[in-house]
């Protein structure tokens, strides 16, 4: 079911917008981090190898609005952490009638359902950008392992297929209301060791911009290419991010910095 065609901009440009705002009213009532945590945290966390979180935000989006979110990520782990918020570049969008907006690729309609069509080719274009990002944070000395790639919507469903698509392992892919970019025959081109990346899917069951479908369509996708994916969905939760999705983002890292400190 497609939205009126006169309201799709609005819909898009306000999904943007509303992010951002839920992103300050969450962030603004966080505390710092209290210096007062364990000194035996402090020390680990400062022998920890460097990590990278790359985060994706959402159609209409800018970086710079998102850049909040790495002050949920308070645990003394993170203190080595490297953040990026890239900017999609200007393009036009379909579902928008080709207005110019930030967009990693051009999305052809919306609601986004489990059924709806893809452009693939700038999908593509949109990973290489994505993939030359990763080459040089691997090439500056972060380890493969120790890279993380974060979206939101349409920045969610380009994490997943720049994670899916690189040669190499990862320390994992995070989706955030966001959907499959590309059909079934694209599985192929998915190395063994890209396998190897770990999935966090979040989804709001309310969702009515990327509906909640397209997320669950993710599964039998995922499987079929055999990718281990977690996927949350969370009850009365629209097209936006939580708190409460964030805080479970950090320990899924989390868990998996140590995973990986404990094997080197």
């Amino acid at each position: 079911m497609r939205t009126n065609p006169l309201r799709k901009p609005i819909v898009l440009l306000t999904v943007a917008l509303l992010t951002t705002v839920v992103f300050f009213v969450f962030f603004s009532q966080n505390k710092p981090y209290s210096s007062s945590s364990s000194t035996s945290a402090s020390r680990s966390s400062d022998s920890m190898a460097p990590t990278f979180i790359l985060w994706l935000h959402g159609l209409g989006d800018s970086g710079p609005a998102n850049e909040p979110i790495k002050t949920v990520f308070k645990s003394p782990e993170f203190r080595n952490t490297k953040w990026l918020f890239p900017s999609a570049p200007p393009n036009p969008v379909s579902c928008n009638y080709g207005m110019v907006m930030p967009s990693w690729f051009d999305i052809r309609e919306l609601p986004l359902t489990a059924g709806s069509p893809n452009d693939e080719s700038s999908v593509l274009k949109a990973v290489k950008n994505v993939h030359a990002i990763i080459d040089k944070e691997i090439a500056g000395g972060i380890s493969p392992e120790n890279v993380y790639i974060c979206g939101f919507s349409q920045g969610g469903a380009l994490a997943l297929a720049s994670v899916l698509l690189y040669p190499k392992a990862l320390g994992g892919g995070a989706v955030f209301s966001g959907w499959v970019p590309f059909s079934s025959s694209t599985i192929n081109q998915f190395t063994e060791d890209a396998k190897k990346t770990p999935i966090l899917w979040s989804h709001g069951i309310d969702d009515k911009t990327v509906l909640f479908e397209a997320g669950q369509a993710a599964l039998p996708f995922l499987q079929q290419a055999g990718v281990t994916c977690e996927f949350k969905a969370y009850p009365d939760l629209g097209h936006s991010i939580s708190n409460k999705e964030l805080k479970y983002l950090e320990s899924w890292i989390k868990q998996r910095m140590q995973s990986s400190s404990s094997s080197s």
